[in-house]
């Protein structure tokens, strides 16, 4: 028995951040002090404060130092580990108070929220299936071979109110129901959409990172259901952590029976095979995804059929994603109602989000189903920077919509979000505040759709493309109020005629900032000005000569020589020369420079 656990993340943030070099530096220091009987060091997932890192948590008193250096290590292993006496300034702040030494899960980050699918992540090493096993891993697989029909499997997960985790929020049981009972017998397919491709999103990477084993378990349980006897996890080749550690999991799986022939000695036969994409943002639709693995272009097919009726390789399939099997395993263990108690009436459960953007705690989170986005910016991710304001949150990536401040505390849940006009999305939660053009944010998402549309139907192909033309000729100065129509005219055909959920929802960031935001537009257009300050074409750099006291600082700056003056006597910019860089700013140490 060791008397203390120290835990090292080790998922992409902080392995970045240099974790491995922190784990072997410990390791070694814990051997140079004679405590490897005594202090065990586990390498785990995302904790989820993932600006902090590394990351170092000891048990059984749940110490938490951030920002791990090195260097540091020597100490924390003499003064902590040897002596019994944390080490007050390495520790996260928000854990040290007056009156002593908090647990990580005292603070606010933590306070809010409830584990479920994201339980095991930062607590065991996902790399080893004993300590999955010791967390109840398997007993859920176990259970519904041994005890449980594949009708009563899927009588469970509807009565959960469990819904698709991937972003368009279909009750994942009714989908379970209808592969099960469209075609009886034959060889019947269950599939991993790991493909997370909004910027920002790292939900889905940081599960499989930290607990790759419940996405196994789940689908093996999903393969009961339905009579499959063949599952795929399709996952980006740009998450090679992931993909290692699911490989791992995999080969420790059937290993330990848990994948293969005859599980738990029954007479269900079902494994796992990996895929990995190539990175195109459209195999996140369940018809691309297909068709990729399948070794084919990934690109989306008309539906009906529907994959539950002619799927992968044209038989039944089911499709979820990361999160939504992350939540399986606990259902069954817990009962429906459990799952149920939580969330709001048409939205159940908790939701993972990678909290980022103008916000102090970026990282991810897992919140009960109608907490609101108050709550999520202001207690769990410690506010705006630097005192700014709140000005919008984009959820759902390049598919969703902007959350303006006058819903700020509208409960967080599939039916609000749409009725807002944003959509859940797989959980990417980028946080704007008052220095953020909502102009330029539309134009941001609009640029990355046209890039990832496969190009099979001319809506997206083309209107996508035409959307980002007439944006940046706003952001540019040069649009009218014509402009604005033919935005609204065009989102809505786009939206109507896209062959898939990637066109479809493509219009969703232009139509949302539209909504709460036309002033904005209207400042480009009538007035010729970026109110935020951002496009630069819209931008004068001005000098305020009473500030000004002529260091030459900025004219020694100015990459074209757009500023002249004399010692000790207020500068001017001219304008026609100003490449509107923002250098000048930069290096002006009397805030003489302003935006305008």
């Amino acid at each position: 028995m060791y008397r203390s656990h120290v835990l090292v993340c080790g998922g992409t943030g902080c392995t970045s951040s240099g974790s491995q070099e922190i784990i072997n530096t410990l390791q070694t220091e814990i051997d140079k002090f004679g405590l490897t009987d005594e202090v065990c060091v586990v390498k785990t997932g995302c904790h989820g404060l993932c600006a902090l890192g590394p990351i170092m948590i000891v048990y059984p008193d749940a110490t938490f130092y951030s920002m791990v250096k090195k260097e540091n290590i020597a100490r924390i292993v003499e003064e902590h580990l040897l002596k019994g006496r944390p080490v007050r300034e390495l520790l996260y702040e928000k854990t040290v108070t007056p009156e002593g030494i908090e647990p990580i899960s005292s603070t606010d980050f933590y306070k809010s929220q409830h584990r479920i699918a994201l339980r095991n992540c930062g607590v065991i090493n996902p790399e080893n299936i004993d300590e999955y096993i010791a967390t109840e891993g398997y007993a859920a697989l176990a259970k519904v071979l041994t005890s449980m029909t594949p009708d009563e499997v899927i009588k469970c997960i509807l009565d959960s109110g469990l819904r698709g985790r991937g972003g368009g929020g279909f009750p994942t049981g009714r989908k379970w129901q209808l592969a099960k009972d469209l075609v009886k017998g034959g060889q019947k397919y269950v599939c991993c959409n790991a493909d997370e491709g909004d910027p920002g999103a790292f939900m889905d990477r940081s599960v499989l990172e930290g607990d790759p084993h419940v996405v196994l378990e789940a689908m093996a349980i999903a393969g009961y259901a339905i009579g499959a006897s063949q599952g795929y996890i399709y996952v980006r080749a740009e998450y090679p952590i992931a993909v290692e550690r699911l490989e791992i999991a995999i080969a420790q799986a059937r290993e330990y029976g848990m994948l293969g022939e005859n599980i738990f000695g029954t007479d269900f036969s079902f494994d796992i095979g990996l895929r990995l994409g190539a990175g195109a943002f459209v195999c996140g639709e369940e018809t691309a995804l297909m068709t990729s693995i399948e070794g084919n272009r990934g690109e989306p097919r008309p539906r009906p059929p529907f994959p539950a009726e002619a799927g992968l390789f044209k038989k039944p399939t089911i499709l979820n994603n990361v999160e939504t099997y992350a939540n399986i395993p606990q259902i069954i263990l817990n009962g429906a109602e459990w799952f149920a108690s939580m969330g709001t009436e048409k939205s159940k459960g908790t939701k993972v989000f990678a909290l980022g953007g103008k916000i102090n705690n970026t990282g991810l989170v897992e919140i009960p189903m109608g907490t609101t986005l108050r709550t999520v910016i202001e207690e769990i991710g410690g506010g705006i920077p630097k005192g700014k304001k709140f000005k919008a949150a984009q959820t759902g990536g390049p598919s969703g919509g902007c959350i303006s401040a006058e819903n700020f505390d509208v409960p967080i849940d599939y039916d609000n979000l749409i009725g807002i006009g944003s959509m859940m999305g797989s959980g990417g939660l980028i946080v704007m505040d008052e220095d953020n053009c909502m102009v330029d944010i539309a134009k941001f998402f609009l640029e990355f759709t046209v890039d990832e549309s496969c190009g099979k139907c001319t809506p997206c192909r083309i209107g996508t493309k035409r959307l980002y033309e007439i944006l940046d000729k706003i952001t540019k100065g040069n649009g009218t109020l014509e402009d604005l129509d033919k935005l609204e005219e065009l989102c809505y055909y786009i939206k109507d005629n896209s062959l898939c959920g990637l066109g479809q929802t493509a219009p969703n960031p232009v139509l949302s900032t539209l909504r709460y935001f036309r002033d904005e537009y209207i400042a480009h257009v009538v007035d010729k000005k970026c109110p935020a300050g951002v496009c630069k074409a819209l931008l004068n750099y001005v000098i305020d000569p009473d500030k000004c006291k002529g260091c030459t600082k900025c004219a020694r700056n100015c990459p074209v020589g757009a500023i002249s003056g004399t010692v000790k006597q207020p500068h001017v910019i001219d304008p026609a020369k100003c490449i509107k860089c923002g250098a000048c700013m930069d290096n002006c140490n009397f805030k003489a420079i302003e935006k305008k």
